[in-house]
Formats: C-alpha cells, structure tokens, sequence
C-alpha cells in the first residue's frame, strides 16, 4: 500500500510539474511575435524620420547660408543688383521646388532640385570668392565654408536615409501580412530611394 501512494504521489507530482512547465500558449506567442514586429516596425518608420529631418535640416542650412552670402554681398556693395536679385529669387523657389518622401517617387523632382540647389551654390560662392574684398571678409569667408560644407552632407544624409528606408522596405516584404494587423491606416507601400541598389 505504501508502495501505491508513493508511486500515485511520484505520478501526481509528474503531472503538475508537467503542467507548469508545459510550452506556452499558441496564443502567447503569437501575440508576442506581432509585439516584436510592431516594436521594430515603429523603430523603422522612426528611424527613416529622423534621418529625413536631418537631411531637412542641413538643406534648410544650406538655403539659409545661400541666403546670408546674398545678404553679405549687398553689404558690400561690390555685387550687381540684377544678379543678387535673380539669386536671391531663384534661392526662394527651392523650397517650392524641394522633393518630399511622396514626390521623390519622381526621380525628375529629385534631379530638377538637385540642378537648381546646385548652381546655386556653384555660383553664389564663385560670386563670393571674386569680389575684391573676400580675401579679408573673414565673415563672407566663413559663410562660403558652411555653405560647402553643409553642401557635402546632404550625399551622407542621402545615403543614411536610403539604407533606412531599405531597411523599412525589407522588413515590409517580410511582414506585410501580420503588418496589417498592426497598422490598418498603414499603406505598407516600399519607400523610395535616392539611390538604386546597383549604383
């Protein structure tokens, strides 16, 4: 008898242990598998955000150092008034111009922007750096320097964004169908790139 409540006790423990230790839930995983994927497509959206805003913000530096230039140089007085008018107008149109994350999709809005931003610094710099007084206007020298360079980062912030939304691209491919329980208003379209993948 003894021997029958121990080996019932041994089973019934067995049972219990088997019980808590079991695997979890279909359900439990399932719900934390879409938590993950939620979690990682916020930090994609956002991360694509951020270097967009950069790239933004050093364009609108850019912009705003064409601008200080023009100012400089009507300073000066050493620059003619038809030119600095024309530039000074064409430097207002860029931000009509200027490609969103939508218009992008048009490859021609990138590179009509890019033409037009372009020559623009190609030339308000050249004007700056041929009037006679530039070799000891420390200020009109400053400000040709962080026109260049905040004209350099912008191929960085291309690149940082490009491998962002590749990024997002990627993990929408793998996704798409759990996604839309994430996000129903989501259109979980692939985002453009300024790059293609073959360059």
């Amino acid at each position: 008898m003894k021997n029958l409540v121990l080996g019932l006790s041994v089973l019934l423990l067995a049972v219990l242990l088997g019980a808590c230790t079991g695997k979890p839930s279909e359900h439990l995983t399932s719900y934390t598998k879409i938590d993950s994927l939620t979690d990682t497509y916020l930090l994609l959206k956002d991360s694509m955000l951020n270097t967009w805003n950069r790239m933004m913000y050093d364009d609108n530096q850019r912009i705003k150092a064409m601008k200080a230039i023009l100012h400089e140089l009507k300073v000066t007085r050493e620059t003619d008034d038809e030119l600095w008018q024309s530039l000074n107008y064409r430097i207002d149109q860029l931000h009509r111009i200027r490609f969103t994350q939508k218009t992008m999709t048009n490859s021609d809005v990138v590179e009509e922007y890019d033409f037009a931003s372009n020559s623009l610094v190609t030339e308000i710099s050249a004007l700056a750096e041929s009037i006679p007084s530039y070799a000891y206007n420390s200020t009109l020298q400053q400000l040709v320097e962080r026109l260049r360079l905040a004209d350099q980062r912008i191929e960085v912030h291309r690149a940082d964004y490009d491998a962002a939304a590749q990024a997002y691209n990627q993990f929408i491919d793998s996704n798409k169908s759990i996604l839309k329980e994430i996000d129903q208003s989501a259109t979980l379209e692939k985002k453009p790139l300024f790059y293609s993948i073959s360059e």
